[in-house]
């Protein structure tokens, strides 16, 4: 009895039924998942950035807002709350981006008022860019659907593999 099996990163993240529907080649973009300090780095990273993501997206979510205010709000508070859990980073850190880019297009009509709002959004967007070049990190869901796994293959009764 032969047993063939796909050792790969690739062939492992391709098995998956989520990993394919949501972003089949997560391994690809983040080389490591890194814990410890660096992951406790990146995890409060990702939490600043969501949320102040979730911040801006709450002040466009106004009643007197019109549609495009909507979006921007819809937009920037999904893909904040996305940051926080770490679900599809790439993806959360794109509309994260597309997010800010809308605010500093279109002010808030809650935020004219403070200064250095656009500095603000630039610092912003920084951070954002360093969570897409970092990755998630070990503390997030895309470790725990994406990450690397262990692969055991069992002996058989003689010590050799089966064949």
């Amino acid at each position: 009895m032969a047993i063939h099996a796909n050792t790969t990163i690739e062939g492992l993240a391709s098995g998956q039924k989520l990993a394919s529907l949501c972003a089949p080649n997560m391994q690809r973009l983040f080389s490591t998942f890194p814990d410890g300090p660096p992951g406790a780095g990146l995890l409060l990273l990702r939490a600043a950035i969501g949320g102040s993501l979730l911040v801006l997206g709450g002040t466009y979510l106004v009643p007197q807002a019109d549609g495009w205010s909507l979006a921007i709000g819809l937009v920037a508070a999904v893909s904040g709350a996305s940051l926080l859990i770490g679900f599809l980073t790439p993806l959360s850190v794109l509309a994260g981006l597309v997010a800010i880019g809308l605010a500093l297009v279109w002010p808030s009509p809650a935020c004219r008022a403070l200064p250095n709002g656009k500095l603000a959004a630039l610092l912003l967007a920084v951070f954002t860019a360093a969570v897409a070049l970092l990755g998630p990190g070990a503390i997030s869901l895309d470790a725990r659907l994406f990450g690397r796994r262990e692969i055991n293959i069992p002996r058989a009764r003689n010590g050799d593999p089966e064949e």
